[in-house]
């Protein structure tokens, strides 16, 4: 990223709204930039007033993502009639085009540009180059700085990116086409900046990225590497996460190291996508489901108590009924805490356009409500099983006054009766039942 102090002229009378769309990696990155922007003197807008700005960054991991990132553009052109709109994210560096075509639009940025915002909007202020859309895109081929990025959810939670693009070329999926290849960022800087957070008071720090599993790249270290180093070198932080991690790249050395250690929290986010091993291969994932059977298995024999949340993907081309039934007959064997369904989207340019079986709308609905159930039916029974149970809760915000919430080490939301004083506080809270007016909540009892 530009270097703040090469920017000789400080925004002091600018305002800029920004919009995300898409994954925390995403909203990382906008915050990062943003806080560049704002330490150059630029005020985030206020309700009610103009932006000189609009930063959009998007994402098109879905049609309807690309969609929600037009409307998001042309909604805030209507808002700011007067602002300078640039947007980045995935769906600049797949559609720059497209996007310049949008009225309002002055600078689109692909995936290499993202990370000197500052720099062009600097020379837009010196030249004064508004009333035409310019298009900055490098090819993705050619994408291969790694670009840091922290934000936070609200002061208790932050947000590392610790790794970015992805060398998997899933069949669907267009996220290599947007992100390039795998690269990421040296251990010592990342220690630094998660200390960084430490000391300015954050609680815990979630390690994102599009396939963080893949770290070490760009630098010849170990994803293990990263994370032992995080957990011995940084001083203040009650608790790591590891944000989504690939099934073949979460190793045996990983989860004996989380289920040995005082500060990563036994909470798993593993993308199965499917549990048929035919619809596996027609996706080109780099497993097949006993290599997630094995994963899952051993992280409950170490950490019974663990969170285990995992992705699934309904209606891809090829899927046959017998295939989603295979698919929930096995995810319904595993002892997993929540699933997050997805519809299988047609991305142009992906590979998986070339199968020739397509699911119905029909179909992909139906599939997806059956995985919701089932996903409800185990989130409620992963509950159960903590009723009763001790845990450390970072208490991170209230609502309406009445209660305050937050989560367990291993992911349970817990509400607590409000008290202004433990707001960003770690306590010991003993579950003792699931809240009946909000049943992916449980109430807690401060205990100690």
């Amino acid at each position: 990223m530009l270097d703040k102090r090469e920017v000789a002229r400080p925004f002091s009378d600018k305002k800029v709204a920004f919009y995300t769309l898409g994954c925390k990696l995403n909203f990382a990155e906008t915050s990062y930039l943003g806080g560049a922007l704002m330490e150059l003197g630029m005020q985030s807008v206020e309700e009610g007033e103009q932006a000189d700005y609009c930063i959009v960054n998007t994402c098109s991991v879905t049609e309807l993502a690309d969609k929600k990132s037009r409307q998001a553009i042309r909604r805030l052109h209507r808002q700011h009639p007067g602002a300078h709109i640039i947007v980045t994210g995935c769906y600049a560096q797949l559609q720059p085009e497209e996007i310049a075509d949008i009225e309002g639009v002055d600078l689109v940025l692909g995936a290499r540009e993202k990370g000197e915002l500052v720099r062009y909007v600097t020379q837009m202020e010196e030249e004064g180059s508004y009333g035409h859309t310019g298009i900055l895109h490098t090819p993705i081929g050619e994408v291969d700085r790694f670009a840091h990025a922290i934000s936070s959810e609200g002061r208790t939670r932050h947000f590392l990116k610790v790794q970015d693009g992805c060398d998997y070329h899933c069949s669907y999926c267009t996220i290599p086409m947007a992100r390039g290849k795998s690269r990421n960022g040296r251990i010592e800087e990342l220690v630094a900046e998660a200390q960084g957070v430490a000391n300015a008071g954050g609680r815990e720090i979630v390690l994102t990225g599009v396939n963080v599993g893949d770290f070490g790249k760009s630098t010849g270290d170990t994803f293990l590497e990263l994370i032992e180093a995080l957990d011995r070198d940084v001083h203040g932080i009650d608790r790591f996460r590891i944000s989504s991690i690939e099934p073949n790249l979460i190793t045996d050395e990983v989860i004996r190291f989380v289920a040995g250690s005082h500060h990563f929290a036994p909470h798993f986010h593993i993308p199965l996508q499917s549990g048929s091993d035919a619809v596996l291969a027609l996706m080109r994932r780099r497993y097949r489901r006993e290599v997630f059977r094995e994963r899952v298995e051993l992280i409950k024999s170490l950490l019974p108590d663990a969170f285990i949340g995992v992705d699934v993907i309904v209606g891809m081309r090829g899927e046959q009924e017998e295939d989603f039934q295979d698919s929930y007959d096995f995810i319904a064997s595993l002892p997993v805490s929540k699933l997050h369904v997805f519809t299988y989207s047609e991305r142009p340019g992906t590979d998986a356009l070339a199968i020739e079986h397509e699911v119905s709308p029909e179909h992909k609905h139906e599939r997806s409500q059956k995985l919701l159930k089932l996903s409800e039916e185990k989130h409620r029974a992963f509950y159960q099983t903590q009723v009763g149970q001790t845990r450390r809760l970072l208490l991170e915000h209230a609502e309406m006054g009445d209660w305050l919430y937050g989560f367990t080490e291993n992911y349970v939301r817990v509400r607590v009766p409000y008290q202004a004083d433990l707001q960003g506080e770690v306590v010991s809270v003993r579950l003792s039942a699931i809240a009946e007016d909000e049943p992916e909540v449980m109430e807690g009892e401060i205990v100690g």
